[in-house]
């Protein structure tokens, strides 16, 4: 994995059920894990048909260098928008993660 090709920023977050507000209050959130630069593998948006009728879902592959403990309980922020992981890839002898996410509704 060449540096030069690790051109965009994401962060990837974890859910943090046990979060409380100023209140007291329990208020389950998402908590920032890692801030890494990452290589946009591809963008697309499949149509496809399922028991609610056509649906569109939008995949996104990043590509970073390997953190320990990504699950597909996490979710990735990038340009503003997050994404939630789908599938984390191991890429050599932990060289590098591949993340597979869809855009988070």
């Amino acid at each position: 994995m060449r540096a030069g090709k690790l051109d965009r920023t994401i962060r990837i977050d974890r859910f943090d059920a046990g979060a409380v507000n100023e209140y007291g209050t329990p208020a389950p959130t998402f908590s920032p894990l890692a801030t890494l630069r990452a290589q946009l593998v591809q963008a697309s948006t499949e149509e496809y048909l399922s028991g609610q009728g056509a649906t569109a879902e939008t995949v996104v592959i990043f590509r970073t260098r390997w953190l320990a403990g990504v699950t597909t309980a996490d979710r990735v922020r990038h340009e503003g928008r997050a994404f939630n992981i789908k599938e984390v890839k191991e890429i050599g002898r932990r060289r590098g993660l591949e993340l597979r996410c869809e855009v988070d509704e």
